[in-house]
């Protein structure tokens, strides 16, 4: 083999090892890479899935209306809702939950569905446990439930059960050491097709109605306010259902919305003489994480001035 040949099989050699360690080292560059990506996203969920899903916030709001009587001024209303109980929420976090709403000390109660997640297996050691601590909620008025598209039989057990009464597509007149009352309607979930707002709303139908009454509606779904609020004089709508889209984008808006909240999502919406708010919910819905959408309950004050 000639010199010359020597030196072009050397510069091929040298050529293929530094090709060998261009490559590899373009290997730990994609390796490291897709380590910190898999790293920052296992973070992120881990974030979102155990630690933004447990810090349970209160968004206080007053409620200024002349038509709430004088007997309601002050009236302190706790909203919670989308329990999901055995996502992200199981006894001992209702059991917080319990001693949050009644460090607020309520006058009233409401619930606006979902109470037991759809993919869990509620035992019945957890069900009377369940029925223990709702029962330990206190409220001067009273406790109210409606039922959305998750509950079953068990819903209206546990809620019997802890002195709640259940409103689907009923009424109550409710009353504080007056005989003027403020109305509360409760309607059914929408997405089980068990809605009914005429009966909802029969108040309306008798013939000694106060059309002048403060009327506070509890829906499930959101969305379900455009078949009412054209039909009946609502003042406060109260529903659930939408997490308020659970993951957020830091700049607004949402990818997530479920069906029931296409349209009615977020926190609050003002609708020409009615008020609607959302609540974000205490558990997880299908996807089990939140981003920018800490869990929370609705802590309402009534005022008529």
């Amino acid at each position: 083999m000639t010199r010359e040949e020597l030196n072009q099989k050397k510069q091929k050699t040298v050529h293929n090892q530094v090709r060998r360690y261009k490559q590899k080292k373009i290997f730990i560059i994609i390796f490291k890479i897709i380590i910190i990506i898999s790293t920052i996203i296992g973070l992120f969920y881990l974030f979102n899935k155990y630690i933004s899903t447990n810090k349970i916030i209160v968004k206080e709001e007053r409620i200024i209306n002349n038509k709430i009587p004088n007997s309601f001024d002050g009236i302190k209303i706790i909203q919670f809702s989308d329990l999901h109980y055995g996502t992200t929420i199981f006894i001992d976090e209702v059991k917080e939950l319990v001693k949050s709403i009644n460090l607020r000390k309520p006058d009233l109660i409401v619930f606006t569905g979902d109470l037991i997640d759809k993919s869990y297996k509620l035992k019945s050691e957890e069900q009377e446990l369940l029925i223990k601590e709702l029962s330990n909620i206190n409220a001067n008025i009273g406790k109210y439930a409606i039922s959305g598209e998750e509950d079953e039989e068990n819903f209206m057990t546990i809620f019997n059960q802890s002195d709640f009464t259940i409103l689907n597509n009923d009424y109550d007149l409710i009353y504080n050491d007056s005989t003027k009352p403020i109305l509360l309607v409760g309607i059914s979930s929408m997405l089980k097709n068990e809605s009914d707002i005429n009966k909802a709303y029969s108040y309306f139908s008798m013939e000694t109605y106060d059309s002048n009454i403060y009327t506070i509606a509890l829906m499930h779904e959101p969305d379900l306010v455009d078949e009412i609020i054209d039909k009946y004089k609502t003042d406060l709508f109260l529903a659930g259902h939408s997490h308020n889209n659970s993951i957020n984008y830091p700049w607004g808006g949402t990818p997530y919305k479920i069906k029931g909240a296409l349209k009615y999502n977020e926190t609050y919406y003002d609708l020409e003489n009615s008020k609607l708010y959302i609540s974000s919910g205490i558990g997880t819905n299908g996807i089990g994480i939140r981003f920018l959408c800490l869990p929370s309950y609705n802590f309402f004050r009534l005022s008529s001035k």
